[in-house]
């Protein structure tokens, strides 16, 4: 009762006239921003901040916030389209991209869209009732839980690639590779440089996901003479019964995982992603076709992505403890506004932190409202010639990519990672694997050196902690029904070989 109590006051507070233009502006921004190839809430949020002095602390933030997680909807559009990703929507790519191809680009687009609906209202109701407890959980997670977490999410690998296992390791390995270029974050050594000074700080994940997906993309299009299916005006929109059921079971699946992995710092929206898509692979009763453009691998991405986004909220308001760089934005604009995020903030500020997560589930009805009517004009798009298209693609592309760092070399980079991510795709090698490598690699490695540190090189204290030593328990198991599967695959394959030398 005392829930309903707060959230009848979350209400009162966010549908004011004043706070529901602050909301419907942010939501618009951010699906804009999104839809922009590089472009994202980080940069968008860090030019908009200073305007915020003028704008009262309630609208400031709900505005910010709709910035933020409407731009995890915006990017599902180009990942879509075009398949030119953020970071939080490289596993749109994979099915979502062969959907596309496929022709059934509005089914597509519906599908991230009210999957996104469905993620964000689940993961409300987690921050609504939950928000303290879950930020104290997240304190119980040391080095060693997070470097069994980490071990976890590289055993996705085997789900995320729509190849072979050896081929998906072998992506992941070099992306593990190109996490560690740039300055040790412990001894400040610079590790795979070659002396050059824009590596100093690392290969960038927009640089790589840009140039192995978009450019790859549009070179691979070029090559071959392709050029987008046509638009004639007749799509498939809404889903037949058979395929809302398809939906909806891994929508609430990828929402369940997106709140989870969105409460813990180093988690978020990137990871959440992998999570879900690793599970529909598993427990998804088409689990054969994902990878291939399934309506599952858009639904669980989507809803994963957009339910970390508004958890992500919880660890900073709760505890005071951004995860990420938007979220350590966000925690400057409450503390511009003289407010500090922790313990004491449902206490001392009950109108600002209830209308906040009621204004989510108000931004979460504009999202749907402002983007499934405009599917139809997305698709738009495909009545660009080629010839056009892929020029102004490419412009967006190093726009998005300069406006990270200002710097020239980052154009650079991301124009080598677009021919290295043709020859992958050539030789058959998927991109996935490697981002996902890439973002996990970094982190592992942080993390299992601190652990070191803290128990003076002891390898036990991975298994004597409960939840690192589950987390390696839960990777043993996946371990052995992975081998009983291939053992009892190489049993049935010879078995079907002897039945047919004998007929």
């Amino acid at each position: 009762m005392e829930i309903l109590n707060n959230l009848a006051l979350g209400f009162d507070h966010a549908l004011t006239l004043e706070n529901l233009m602050y909301c419907a502006l942010g939501c618009t921004v951010g699906t804009l921003i999104g839809l922009l190839p590089g472009l994202g809430p980080l940069s968008t949020i860090s030019l908009l901040l200073p305007i915020t002095y003028s704008i009262p602390a309630s609208g400031a933030l709900i505005m910010l916030a709709g910035i933020y997680y409407g731009a995890q909807y915006g990017d599902s559009v180009s990942a879509i389209t075009m398949k030119i990703p953020h970071a939080s929507s490289i596993v749109a790519c994979i099915d979502g991209y062969a959907m596309n191809l496929k022709g059934k680009t509005g089914l597509a687009l519906f599908t991230a869209g009210m999957s996104s609906f469905i993620g964000g209202t689940v993961a409300i109701v987690v921050l609504s009732t939950m928000a303290p407890a879950l930020g104290e959980v997240g304190l119980l997670f040391g080095p060693a839980d997070y470097c069994a977490l980490m071990m976890l999410g590289f055993f996705c690998v085997s789900f995320v690639s729509a190849g072979s296992l050896l081929n998906g390791l072998a992506m992941a390995l070099i992306g593990i590779l190109l996490g560690v270029i740039g300055t040790d974050v412990n001894s400040g050594m610079m590790r795979y440089t070659m002396d050059l000074v824009f590596l100093q700080d690392g290969v960038g994940l927009i640089s790589i996901a840009l140039g192995c997906f978009g450019i790859a993309e549009i070179v691979k299009n070029l090559d071959a003479k392709n050029t987008l299916t046509p638009f004639n005006g007749k799509i498939k929109l809404i889903p037949t019964w058979g395929e809302f059921k398809r939906i909806i079971p891994s929508a609430l699946r990828g929402s369940v995982i997106g709140s989870i992995l969105g409460i813990l710092p180093g988690g978020g929206p990137t990871i959440a992603q992998f999570a879900a898509y690793a599970a529909d692979k598993r427990f998804s009763k088409y689990r054969d076709e994902i990878g291939t453009g399934a309506i599952e691998g858009v639904a669980g991405q989507a809803a994963a992505d957009e339910a970390a986004a508004r958890t992500s909220f919880i660890p900073l308001m709760a505890i005071g403890i951004p995860e990420n760089a938007v979220m350590a934005l966000m925690l400057a604009a409450f503390i511009v506004k003289g407010i500090q995020p922790g313990p004491n903030m449902i206490g001392t500020h009950p109108d600002l932190f209830w209308g906040l997560v009621a204004s989510m589930w108000v931004g979460n009805c504009f999202l749907l409202i402002l983007n499934v009517p405009l599917v139809r004009y997305w698709l738009s798009v495909f009545k660009i010639p080629y010839t056009v298209l892929f020029p102004c693609i490419l412009f967006f592309c190093c726009i998005g990519t300069f406006s990270i760092n200002n710097s020239l070399d980052d154009i650079f980079v991301t124009a080598a990672f677009g021919f290295v991510g043709y020859l992958f795709l050539r030789l058959g090698m998927e991109a996935a694997p490697l981002m996902l490598g890439f973002i996990l690699g970094p982190m592992l490695e942080e993390n299992f050196r601190r652990a070191m540190l803290l128990s003076r090189g002891d390898f036990s204290a991975f298994v004597t902690r409960p939840i690192s030593g589950t987390l390696f328990a839960v990777i043993g198991a996946i371990v052995a029904w992975q081998l009983y599967a291939f053992l009892r695959k190489g049993k049935k394959d010879a078995a079907l070989q002897v039945q047919a030398q004998h007929d």
